[in-house]
């Protein structure tokens, strides 16, 4: 695929391809760690914000937050592009601050 190129679903199949090349698919993955991981990816780029790195480090961990959403996606065979698409449009008809006062 063309760098740039790529849908939500391309970002999928490839980062879910890798994954199960690398041997991460080859026995059945716990549902509770894949999320962990995931937020440990999060966790990584608020350490990252905290201590000032630069924003390309902070994009780095932003982006093993997606591969593994990606991944786990393609494994779990969930139309990731369909559900951002619905929330989206869910989400203009919300009010202001969704409501919230704070």
């Amino acid at each position: 695929m063309a760098q740039g190129k790529w849908g939500i679903g391309g970002f999928i199949k490839e980062c879910h391809r890798i994954a199960k090349e690398k041997g991460w698919w080859e026995v059945n993955r716990n549902e509770g760690e894949l999320i962990a991981l995931m937020h440990s990816e999060l966790s990584e780029a608020l350490e990252a914000m905290r201590h000032r790195a630069r924003k390309e480090q902070v994009a780095e961990e932003l982006a093993d937050c997606c591969i593994r959403i990606f991944d786990y996606c393609g494994g779990k065979k969930i139309n990731l592009e369909k559900a951002l698409l619905k929330k989206i449009e869910y989400n203009k008809t919300r009010p202001y601050r969704h409501g919230k006062k704070f």
